[in-house]
Order: structure tokens, then C-alpha cells, then sequence
């Protein structure tokens, strides 16, 4: 696995470490904070060197699709090609902005657990880069939020962005 490097620069007495980081995870969603945590991961890519990688990340919760009765694999064809279509033009987008190595990945299952643990290993991130939750006080207490989840789960650093 690649770790980040840390480099240390003393300044005015002080030692200041910058980190910088090879394969940057961003997962998405479709919100407007998922939406800034991407952006986010454009600014420290570029700020981080033309070698860095930013992987783009949408999760496709199949747990959804349990309880429509008229259950169609046409609907979970939609969901992905929708996903599909906003993940190209986000991928467009960084590599409008300058970022060299952009990719993206849909994945099907639980978000947490893809988020937090498996894509991380896949992609060997260093950072993963996370829009802050959405929800309200009372959705976070009965089901708790993915980002929650994944600051607590994470192996690599994590960096929530709010909106």
C-alpha cells in the first residue's frame, strides 16, 4: 500500500508538516454536499502534484430495492446509467480543472461498508474526502449517517467538507 508522504518545513520557530496525498477517494451522491466534497478533492489534487489520483466513488444502496414489491432489474438500470451520467461529467469537470488521473467506480451494496473499508483498500486511498451528512438530528440518531460511519471505520485519513 502507498502511504502519503509527510514533508516538515520549519517556520518562525515552528515545525509545520504538509501532507501529500497520492489517491484521493471521493464518494458522491448526488447531494450538495457530496457535490462539495468533490470539489474540495479538485483543490488538493492539484495542490498535491500531477501524479495524484482522484477517484470518484457512487454507492448504489441495493438494501432500497428490497422493498418494492415490483422489483425490476430495469429500475436498478436506471439508478445506473443516471449514475453513470453524473459521474462522467464529474470526471469532465476535474479533468477540465487540470487533474490529471481522474476515474470513477459505481459500486452496489452498502455505502458504509464499501465507503469505509473496501474501496479504500481497492483503490489504496490515502484520503478519503466526504461531503458532511444531510440529514437531521433525529435520522442521525435512529440510522446514523454514512459520513459519521466512515470517520469512525476509516483506516486513511478522512476529510468531511461541509456545503
Amino acid at each position: 500500500m502507498r502511504y502519503n508522504d509527510r514533508t516538515k518545513k520549519k517556520v518562525e520557530g515552528w515545525t509545520m508538516t504538509k501532507t501529500v496525498y497520492h489517491n484521493i477517494l471521493v464518494p458522491v451522491d448526488g447531494s450538495k454536499e457530496a457535490e462539495a466534497a468533490f470539489h474540495k478533492a479538485i483543490e488538493v489534487a492539484l495542490q498535491n502534484g500531477e501524479s495524484t489520483h482522484l477517484q470518484i466513488l457512487h454507492v448504489i444502496d441495493t438494501r432500497s430495492f428490497q422493498n418494492v414489491t415490483d422489483f425490476q432489474t430495469t429500475m436498478v438500470d436506471q439508478v445506473s446509467q443516471t449514475a453513470k451520467e453524473t459521474l462522467e461529467a464529474y470526471v469532465k469537470e476535474a479533468q477540465a480543472a487540470g487533474v490529471k488521473n481522474v476515474a470513477y467506480k459505481i459500486e452496489y451494496g452498502s455505502p458504509k461498508a464499501l465507503i469505509a473499508t473496501e474501496a479504500p483498500k481497492e483503490f489504496e486511498a490515502d484520503l478519503i474526502m466526504i461531503g458532511a451528512t444531510g440529514l437531521n438530528a433525529i435520522e442521525r440518531l435512529l440510522i446514523g449517517s454514512v459520513t459519521e460511519y466512515v470517520t469512525r471505520a476509516a483506516k486513511v485519513d478522512t476529510l468531511i467538507v461541509r456545503a
